[in-house]
Formats: structure tokens, C-alpha cells, sequence
């Protein structure tokens, strides 16, 4: 346990000789930085009222980590936020130096949740389960008195002197002194994100950088996704715009019937569809054999082929790679006699074969819906959002977290510690300013 622990643990609002005096919190959304915002609000003595449309807060937080909940990672800091991406990287790192990945690991504990460290860094429930994640937090909600309205969606805010008045899709009215809205992106509207937050902030005059899906599977340009779907392999794959590597990725990759799968591809699938967005044409290129050079390649099928010299050239292949991918590879090789035999290949043949093997390359011409997506680039325009405090500079007491904010991260817990560290911060700032 830290010696700082109690930064997410204790109300130290008495501390500082801040009294929140019974402050009404408004929180419209209630996910991960929702509910964070809400604990740490009611820690500081606020009322605190969770408005979530749905019909129980937290059902993004049971789909993270495929269920298990990856929680934060250990690399990330505020002097290293290389995994998270924003136009203001100072915002993301005052905010992740207010509340770090220790506090967070802190703050479960006290809550229950005992935590490993898995390959990566990433941090996950002992349990395995993201339903541990919920119900602990769910607990302290309760315990703390917190008044959560489920199938409540917010559909309008307006600043009245002092004083937000919130209305409901059926009309009821409900007032407050502070507005923290964390409504999410637009990923997996099935669990409540779709992008409503974002005509809410309009309506108070901020700006939306235009959202695009991020953590997608992609969409491939290729006659032979058809007959190769369902392939997987170790591989590494990169992102090519203009003929530079924006960032390359390894790990098991998946060919799909509409394109490309696979946690690298999740990796580099913002890189492209940003690139997308900006009317470029992005390329993917596909390393299947990453352990070996070029030449190493070149080296291991002229043995294989000078074994099976009275073999047909595509049996030879049985055993190096999957069987369906033989007749594809080596047609995109230009070879169209695949039963030649293996004697009667040239090196100028063989090299061929190894620059698909190493270099074969793909046009990116989209990604999979918002309901694939695991996260939402772009979003509220934090040039209006104080860096410190995440507070608009626009409307006094209104304050903004998560995902709705343009910040987004990898894959690996850096997403879930932003909603911590967000969360935290605007639920302290909200009764203390």
C-alpha cells in the first residue's frame, strides 16, 4: 500500500479546510469516470445524483478486458503517456499526476479488489472478473448515499444564474450547483455510449472534434478474404501512409471475410482510420515470419525446396504455412503454375515468395462499425477545458471525463485509468471550487 493512498481513499476535503456545504453534484452518465466522480464527490460531502440512461450503471466495465476488467497498466505515467493520445498531452498528464495508476490500484484495494500484473503491465481483479470491478463500486455508491436514476437520459442542460437545470426525456426537471458530464463516446452504443453528451456540450457552446472509431477491426482491399478468413498466425503488422510507418505492432492477427483482426491490428487501427478520415490512403503491410530477415527466408525455402526438389512447389509449403494461404501466396508471388516443381524455381521466384511472406501489403478502406469499436477518438475540444481541473472555460461549474473528452488510449488499461484519473479529478474539483 502506498503512503499516498489516501489521495483515493479518505475525504480530505476537511483536510484542506474545504467544505463541499451540501453542494448538489449532478452527474449525467454512469460509468467508469461517472461513478468515480460520484465517490469521491460524496467523499468530499456532496450530494451526488448519477443520472444514467440506462437500466444499471457500469455495463461498459463488465465488457473491458474481455470480461476480466484490465483495470490500469503499470507503464503508464504522467512522464510517460506515449498509450494515450490527445491534442493537449499537458491536460493528460496534469490530470494522471492528480490521481496516478498507484492511486488507482490503492483505491480497489481498499475497496476489495486484490490485483495481479499480467504480461504488458496490465493490471487485473484477482478474481478475473469485471463483475468484481462493478460490484465494489456499486457497494461504495450505495454506502455513500448516492442517488442513482436509471432510464434516465438527460436530453437537455441550460445554466440558470447559479444553477443547472437539467430535464429528462419525459420532461421532469431536476436542478443542481454542478454539472459533471461523462456520457461516454460513441463506442458500443449497446452499452450506452452513443454519442448524446456530445449535442449536450454543443448546446453549452463547446466544440466536438469529429469521433472516429479506435480499437476496430479493419476493413481490407483483397479478392481472397474470402477463401483465407478464419486464418491466424503470429505476425507483425504496421501502418504505412504515403510509404512511412506510422507504428508497427505484433502479436496474433486474424484475416477476416471484411478484412483484418487481432490485437495488433486493434493497436494500429487508430493510426488508419484517423488517416482515413483525413481523405489519405492508408496501407497495411503484413510481416508473417517476424523472427527472420529477408534473407534467412530465402535461406530456409531454397533448403526446404532443394529437399523436395521432385515435389510440386505448392505441396512444399505444408508445414511452413497454412495450408490455405499456399495458393493465394504464391499467386501473389506471380507464380501461376503452383504444382511446378520445386527444382524448377528460380531465386528470382523464391525472393518473390519471401517479399509477400515479409512485405505483403493491403489498402485500408475502412473499419468495422461503432458497435466493434472499444473506444472513441476525438470527442469534446479540450481547448475549452481547463487543463488542471477539467472545468469549461465556457460555463463556471461544469466539468467534463472519460471518453467524451478528445483523449483515448491503446489497448491495455490506459483508457480505464484515464476514466479513474478524469473521474477523480473533476469529482474533487466539483466540490471544492
Amino acid at each position: 500500500m502506498s503512503k499516498n493512498k489516501n489521495i483515493a481513499v479518505e475525504n480530505d476535503a476537511t483536510a484542506k479546510g474545504v467544505i463541499a456545504m451540501l453542494r448538489e453534484i449532478a452527474i449525467i452518465g454512469g460509468g467508469a469516470a461517472g461513478m468515480m466522480a460520484a465517490i469521491v464527490a460524496a467523499r468530499n460531502g456532496a450530494n451526488v445524483v448519477i443520472y444514467e440512461k440506462m437500466n444499471r450503471v457500469g455495463k461498459k466495465i463488465l465488457a473491458t478486458g474481455n470480461g476480466r476488467c484490465n483495470l490500469t497498466n503499470i507503464n503508464l505515467s504522467h512522464q510517460n503517456i506515449g498509450c494515450l493520445h490527445s491534442t493537449n498531452r499537458d491536460l493528460v498528464r496534469n490530470i494522471l499526476k492528480q490521481f496516478t495508476v498507484e492511486n488507482t490500484i490503492d483505491f480497489f484495494e481498499i475497496l476489495g479488489i486484490a490485483h495481479k500484473v499480467e504480461a504488458g503491465g496490465k493490471v487485473f481483479p484477482m478474481s478475473d472478473q469485471a463483475s468484481s470491478v462493478l460490484d465494489v463500486l456499486r457497494y461504495e455508491i450505495d454506502k455513500l448515499g448516492i442517488s442513482v436514476l436509471c432510464d434516465c437520459e438527460i436530453q437537455s442542460v441550460k445554466k440558470i444564474k447559479d444553477q443547472f437545470l437539467l430535464k429528462d426525456q419525459n420532461g421532469v426537471e431536476y436542478r443542481a450547483d454542478r454539472v459533471i458530464m461523462v456520457t461516454g463516446g460513441m463506442s458500443s452504443p449497446s452499452l450506452g455510449s452513443n454519442g448524446s453528451g456530445y449535442g449536450l456540450a454543443k448546446s453549452l457552446g463547446h466544440k466536438v472534434v469529429k469521433p472516429f472509431p479506435a480499437l476496430v477491426q479493419l476493413k481490407l482491399e483483397s479478392p481472397f478474404l474470402k477463401v483465407i478468413k478464419g486464418i491466424k498466425f503470429d505476425g507483425e503488422a504496421s501502418i504505412l501512409v504515403d510509404r512511412e510507418a506510422l507504428r508497427k505492432e505484433e502479436g496474433e492477427i486474424l484475416f477476416t471475410e471484411y478484412g483484418i483482426s487481432g490485437p495488433p491490428i486493434l493497436q494500429l487501427s487508430r493510426s488508419a482510420v484517423e488517416a482515413l478520415e483525413y481523405k489519405k490512403k492508408p496501407q497495411l503491410k503484413i510481416d508473417m515470419f517476424p523472427s527472420h530477415t529477408h534473407d534467412e527466408l530465402v535461406a530456409l525455402i531454397s533448403l526446404r525446396l532443394s529437399y523436395q526438389y521432385d515435389r510440386p512447389l505448392d505441396f512444399s509449403f505444408i508445414g511452413l504455412i497454412n495450408k490455405r494461404m499456399i495458393p493465394i501466396i504464391l499467386k501473389e508471388a506471380g507464380i501461376h503454375h503452383l504444382d511446378k516443381l520445386c527444382s524448377e524455381v528460380s531465386n528470382k521466384e523464391i525472393r518473390n515468395i519471401v517479399k509477400i511472406l515479409k512485405d505483403w501489403e493491403f489498402s485500408i478502406t475502412g473499419s468495422q462499425t461503432w458497435a466493434n469499436s472499444q473506444v472513441t477518438a476525438g470527442g469534446i475540444d479540450v481547448s475549452s477545458i481547463c487543463p488542471e481541473t477539467l472545468e469549461s472555460k465556457l460555463v463556471k461549474g461544469l466539468f467534463f471525463a472519460g471518453e467524451i473528452l478528445d483523449v483515448d488510449g491503446d489497448c491495455g488499461g490506459y483508457n480505464l485509468q484515464w476514466a479513474w484519473s478524469s473521474g477523480y479529478v473533476v469529482g474533487n474539483e466539483a466540490t471544492i471550487k
